[in-house]
């Protein structure tokens, strides 16, 4: 049966393009490296369990920091105080290139500013997610390339639902207290 889905949004025809486009390539990268596109099950991180998708061997890394911008950050940043935002998104590229691994849920625009630099930059990164992984669940784009190369784990501590659109508040507190724990000195011992 045909996947079907009607297109409502500016730009969707062009992004649908590229995505059957990129198919085959991607098809191949998957062929070549299934341990790290196979979903995994029940991954126990400080107690909890998690679903995956990426490199595993990522949570042996000894230092690991979380990528957070806080609205105290932005809300100086909007009344002329950019400097402690910029030091602290400076900072955070500078520990991954100091062979930090970063964990985040890269929600807010700043902190998907960071994990742009990172991806470019090849660092190792952690990346919680609010949804769970389906039965044929493929990175995005932008997270592809990472996990092909085996620089990506995809976290997430919830199951699948083909009909979550949107975020709410609690699940972001949720995720960054889960990546503040995943990257917890004490918890990193655990592995």
């Amino acid at each position: 049966m045909p996947f079907i889905r009607p297109m409502s949004r500016r730009g969707q025809l062009k992004a649908m393009i590229r995505y059957v486009q990129m198919n085959p390539q991607r098809l191949a990268t998957k062929r070549l490296h299934p341990g790290f596109f196979r979903v995994q099950h029940n991954v126990e991180i400080a107690g909890r369990t998690y679903d995956a998708v990426g490199n595993i061997a990522i949570l042996t890394e000894t230092r690991r920091a979380t990528v957070h911008v806080r609205r105290a950050m932005l809300a100086a940043a909007e009344h002329g105080k950019e400097q402690p935002l910029r030091d602290y998104m400076n900072g955070c590229v500078i520990a991954a290139r100091e062979n930090t691994v970063m964990v985040s849920p890269f929600i807010s625009p700043k902190e998907k500013e960071v994990l742009m630099v990172l991806i470019k930059e090849l660092h190792q990164v952690i990346y919680l997610s609010d949804n769970g992984f389906g039965e044929y669940f493929k990175p995005s784009d932008l997270l592809f390339d990472s996990v092909a190369a085996g620089r990506m784990l995809i976290l997430s501590p919830h199951s699948y639902d083909a009909g979550k659109r949107r975020i709410t508040r609690k699940e972001c507190v949720l995720l960054n207290n889960l990546a503040e724990e995943i990257a917890d000195e004490e918890n990193q011992r655990m592995f």
